[in-house]
C-alpha cells in the first residue's frame, strides 16, 4: 500500500503528465486547424512540416513528432476536415427528423458551410478531391472514402423521405442525390472562382424547384 507521501508524489506526477498530454493535444489541434485551412486554398500538396512550424511558432521537431511524414500530415488533415465537416453539415441535418425536412436541412447546411467559409478556400473536400482524383495512394483513398460516405448519407436521407411518402414513390434516390450534390458543388465553385455569393441563392432555388417536382405534399422547408 502506498504511503501518504507516495500518494501525493504520484498525484503530482499524474497531474504533470495530464497537463503535458492536454498541451500536446491542443498543439496537434492547432497544427491540424492551420493545415486544413492552408489545404483548402493551396491544396494538400501545399502542406509542409517546416511551413506549419514557422507559422505556428513551433519547432520542426514538435511538428515532426506528431506527423512523421508529409503523407501522414495530409491524412491527418483529411480526418480533421471530416470532423469539422460533420459538425457543420451532417449534425444539423441529423438534428431534424428523417424526411423532406432533413433533405432540405442537409442542403441548407452545406450551402451555409461553404458560404460562411468554414474553410477559407470553400469546401475542403471539393478542393482536395479535385487535386487527388487522378492520383493513387493513401491520401486519394482517404478522400475517396470520405466522398463515398457523403454520397451514401445523402442517398439514405433522400430514400428515408421517399419511404415516408414525402417524395414520389418512383424517386431514384441515387439520381436525386447526384443532382443535389451537383447544385451544391456548382454554388461552391462559382462563388469561389467568380466571388459570386449569389450562386448560393441560385443553388437554393434550383434545389427547391427540383424537390417541388417530386414532393407529394406542399414543400415547406422553412
Amino acid at each position: 500500500m502506498l504511503t501518504g507521501e507516495e500518494t501525493e508524489i504520484d498525484a503530482r506526477t499524474e497531474g504533470r503528465t495530464d497537463g503535458r498530454v492536454a498541451r500536446g493535444d491542443e498543439t496537434r489541434r492547432r497544427i491540424l486547424r492551420r493545415a486544413v485551412d492552408i489545404a483548402s486554398v493551396e491544396g494538400l500538396e501545399g502542406l509542409s512540416i517546416g511551413r506549419l512550424a514557422k507559422e505556428l511558432e513551433i519547432s520542426k521537431s514538435g511538428v515532426f513528432t506528431r506527423f512523421g511524414s508529409k503523407e501522414e500530415l495530409q491524412l491527418a488533415a483529411v480526418q480533421a476536415a471530416a470532423v469539422i465537416y460533420r459538425r457543420h453539415v451532417i449534425e444539423p441535418a441529423l438534428a431534424v427528423p428523417p424526411g423532406l425536412r432533413r433533405v432540405w436541412q442537409l442542403c441548407d447546411s452545406w450551402l451555409d458551410y461553404s458560404r460562411q467559409r468554414v474553410f477559407p478556400g470553400g469546401c475542403f473536400f471539393f478542393a482536395a478531391s479535385a487535386e487527388f482524383d487522378a492520383q493513387v495512394g493513401p491520401v486519394r483513398d482517404a478522400l475517396a472514402a470520405a466522398g463515398r460516405d457523403w454520397k451514401r448519407f445523402v442517398e439514405r436521407t433522400v430514400e428515408d423521405a421517399r419511404q415516408l411518402g414525402e417524395l414520389a414513390e418512383d424517386t431514384d434516390a441515387g439520381q436525386l442525390a447526384f443532382e443535389l450534390n451537383a447544385f451544391l458543388d456548382a454554388a461552391n465553385a462559382t462563388s469561389i472562382m467568380h466571388d459570386d455569393p449569389v450562386a448560393y441563392d441560385r443553388a437554393r432555388t434550383a434545389i427547391r424547384i427540383r424537390l417541388e417536382a417530386i414532393v407529394t405534399g406542399p414543400l415547406t422547408p422553412e
